[in-house]
């Protein structure tokens, strides 16, 4: 970072705009504060606790249960529930509300939802799934939505091995367009998958140095496909982490409960808050706090995880003596082992976070189906917790229902986090930190932070008679092949969506860090804009901005062509993100 970079951002910021931005003055902009509050409630900055749980009797959720038939328990003591909602499927269809008319040219990442229902994302994970298997999911789910109820509401997303995850769809309650969004995608080979669903690449190998005696040598061999196979791991684990990281990023500004239908072929690593000893990860580089700070997020978003084994019902070895094996029973015992491993980690991160796993089963719509319906009836809880210490532990939740005469099954997240509110929640990843990941071209947008963003070039007549910065406009623009062309971004922050402290010369001061990065076509970076703003504002430049927003003038050099800029902001006090995407032309002169 560069202290004149950090300098130059600052002064832009110092001079405020006194036409408001258009997120200000929208009805879901007005929300983005509650929505950002509850991310709070869940880490305890305001003593308490919300706790969503799904009742199931055979499969049906179970509904009108008053608040007597409910306990709730904190680490084995039972707590006083304050505050009970019961929460049903909308009758007839729920629109969506008009997004607000923006200007020409103008961008923003407020996100546009209804006012009731849960919001359900469908994610066809090709990352971690079998080729074969995804085309099977993917014309079961055409079915599905050809009888998809009436105003439901989802979004689709994609993971794969070499674009990662996407938005396919952003939420719509339009069955045509979420069946032509599944029709659409095209099935991944997942060159990083590895397991119990791939045959093993040297069983005809040992049959060759077994019969020349050369059995040692198989050993070696196996020795070095043992390395590769942790590599490719280990691989899947960051990439799958990184995925859920930015989901849970772009759905917490989205009020109430969320439910994430995950097809997957499988799960390599399990989701424990505790750093279980029988992890899968056990022998890999220490991912627990990684785990751990994904599950948070998850959790304080409250999204509640749906993973259906895309692979359906599997009774027998895909491969064994078939395959050259001269010991398929081993071979059996093998993927019995690790598919009860996948399954078991499926398991445990919908019991983590409270949503249902759906396994060995070819009726993956059906499987759809009943994870929707039941995601859409449930109970919160609120209660505010018997200690008072911000002590950063893991806290777990228990809650039992009296007894009704029936086979009830409860489905909720498990506990929570007791972070202090002065000590940011979300510490950095392995990998991609959660503000990075939403640079990435392609990711989400991240809405904890609101921004609206007007994209022009240099050349165009608003800028007439204004003077402009002519240094170089981007960190790479002395690499750029070609002319370089500059584009204009004039981007306003919701300073509701910011934390802000106050000093006893009650000063209110706010930390963020700013980010133009610009992707051509093919996903590579050419340019990038990065610095640092701190502000520091009296009173009545505080009352100012929390009605104008935050104004910041950025530049950003490309030569000509068709590009992809991303925006992005983090806030370092809160550690909340913003971001979004946008198509950029730049025209020769």
């Amino acid at each position: 970072m560069h202290d004149r970079a950090v300098w130059k951002l600052s002064l832009v910021a110092a001079f405020l705009i006194s036409t408001p931005a258009v997120f200000a003055q929208s009805p879901a902009a007005q929300q983005a504060p509650a929505s950002n509050a509850q991310a709070t409630v869940l880490h305890l900055t305001s003593n308490l606790v919300l706790v969503d749980v799904v009742v199931t009797d055979k499969g049906k959720a179970v509904l009108d249960l008053d608040r007597t038939k409910f306990h709730l328990f904190e680490d084995g003591k039972e707590q006083a529930i304050s505050a009970f909602d019961e929460h049903q499927p909308a009758a007839a269809a729920v629109a969506l509300p008009t997004p607000p008319a923006l200007p020409p040219h103008t961008y923003n990442n407020t996100p546009i939802h209804a006012e009731t229902g849960v919001f359900n994302v469908l994610l066809l994970d090709g990352l971690n799934t079998p080729a074969t298997d995804q085309m099977r999911v993917r014309q079961q789910m055409i079915e599905y939505m050809g009888k998809i109820q009436p105003g439901t509401m989802m979004a689709v997303f994609t993971l794969s091995t070499r674009m990662g995850l996407r938005m396919a769809t952003g939420f719509t309650t339009d069955p045509a367009q979420l069946t032509k969004t599944v029709k659409d995608q095209k099935t991944d080979i997942p060159t990083l998958l590895a397991g119990p669903t791939a045959p093993d690449p040297l069983d005809s190998l040992q049959s060759y140095f077994d019969g020349m005696g050369g059995g040692p040598a198989v050993s070696s061999m196996r020795a070095f496909e043992g390395d590769i196979a942790s590599q490719i791991l280990e691989e899947r684990v960051r990439m799958t982490l990184d995925a859920m990281k930015q989901l849970g990023l772009y759905l917490s500004a989205i009020p109430g409960r969320k439910n994430l239908i995950w097809f997957t072929g499988s799960f390599p690593a399990a989701i424990d808050p505790q750093g279980s000893a029988a992890s899968p990860l056990q022998d890999m580089p220490a991912y627990s706090e990684d785990v751990r700070k994904t599950d948070e997020l998850l959790m304080a978003a409250r999204v509640a995880v749906y993973p259906v084994d895309a692979r359906g019902l599997m009774t027998l070895l895909p491969y064994g003596a078939s395959s050259g094996s001269q010991n398929p029973s081993g071979d059996s015992a093998a993927f019995t082992v690790q598919l009860d491993a996948e399954h078991g980690a499926m398991r445990e991160i919908a019991e983590q976070t409270g949503g249902q796993a759906y396994i060995n089963t070819n009726g993956l719509k059906e499987a759809v189906a009943r994870a929707v319906e039941n995601g859409n009836s449930y109970y919160t809880l609120a209660y505010t917790p018997a200690s008072k210490k911000f002590d950063g532990q893991f806290h777990r939740i228990q809650v039992s229902v009296d007894a009704q005469g029936w086979g009830d099954q409860l489905a909720y997240r498990r506990g929570y986090y007791a972070d202090s509110p002065e000590k940011p929640a979300m510490k950095s990843f392995k990998g991609l930190s959660p503000f990075l990941a939403s640079t990435m071209h392609g990711a989400p947008p991240a809405t904890q932070v609101l921004l609206q963003a007007r994209v022009l070039p240099a050349s165009d007549p608003l800028f007439a008679g204004v003077k402009l910065d002519d240094d170089p406009g981007g960190e790479m623009t002395a690499s750029l092949k070609g002319q370089a062309h500059r584009t204009i971004v004039d981007l306003t922050i919701d300073a509701h969506t910011l934390a802000f402290n106050t000093t006893p010369a009650e000063l209110h001061q706010a930390s963020f860090e700013c980010t133009l990065v610009a992707y051509d076509a093919n996903g590579k970076r050419l340019n990038y804009v990065d610095g640092m703003i701190p502000v520091d504002l009296k009173a009545n430049q505080y009352a100012q901005i929390l009605s104008t927003g935050i104004p910041l003038r950025l530049a950003i050099d490309l030569p000509a062509g068709q590009y992809f800029l991303r925006i992005a902001v983090h806030d370092k006090n809160a550690d909340h993100v913003g971001a979004l995407e946008v198509p950029v032309m730049v025209a020769a002169k």
